[in-house]
């Protein structure tokens, strides 16, 4: 059995948001808020050299959404 302690720690990292977009990887399910709220869900398809844009598939669009860090939205795993 699992110590309660690290259940909840690995629940917290995963509910987190991500301050490194460059380490994110192509194919992982990500949501990305604004305000406290989701506003789109999907896939990464690709994370700029720069780590400060991502291009997120899924969410009922068909095509890639662009998502920029100065517009000011944060990414967690979902």
């Amino acid at each position: 059995m699992k110590a309660r302690g690290a259940v909840l720690s690995r629940r917290i990292a995963h509910a987190a948001t991500v301050s490194d977009w460059g380490s994110l990887q192509p194919g992982e399910r990500v949501e990305i808020l604004k305000h406290a709220h989701v506003i789109a869900a999907g896939e990464v398809e690709e994370v700029s050299r720069s780590g400060n844009v991502l291009w997120l598939v899924g969410g009922g669009h068909s095509e890639s959404q662009p998502f920029m860090k100065s517009d000011g939205v944060q990414v967690r795993r979902a």
